[in-house]
């Protein structure tokens, strides 16, 4: 007794088994971009802790290893001065390349360089 599918039948496992590759590639990077997005805000992070202990005179380098949660490695600190209008100005620069890890995005994308850089005051004392 037939029951008129026919030929029909599988038909939407196949089409998951097409989709589902493209879905997961898509996910992951979303997954991936995430992950850059959230060491770009450490970095931003670390650059105004640097920038905050070059201007109360401290280690700026070790401020910003140390308050960022980032692999040390990956980063580099460089902090200068100046003055502008009487005004003495400390700079920290953080550079960090963000490491692309995910599966098969990763592999496709090399790793992310985040530059940040922030001027403060330099305080007296």
């Amino acid at each position: 007794m037939s029951t008129g599918r026919g030929r029909d039948e599988g038909q939407s496992t196949v089409e998951l088994a097409l989709v589902l590759p493209v879905v997961m590639a898509l996910i992951l990077m979303v997954v991936q971009v995430g992950l850059v997005m959230r060491d770009r805000i450490l970095v931003v992070h670390a650059a105004r802790t640097a920038a905050r202990a070059a201007a109360v005179g401290g280690d700026a380098a070790a401020a910003a290893v140390v308050g960022s949660h980032l692999e040390a490695g990956r980063m580099v600190v460089v902090v200068g001065r100046s003055e502008v209008d009487g005004q003495q100005l400390v700079e920290a620069k953080v550079r960090y390349r963000s490491p692309t890890s995910v599966p098969l995005v990763g592999s496709l994308v090399g790793d992310v360089v985040i530059e940040e850089s922030v001027t403060m005051r330099r305080e007296a004392g």
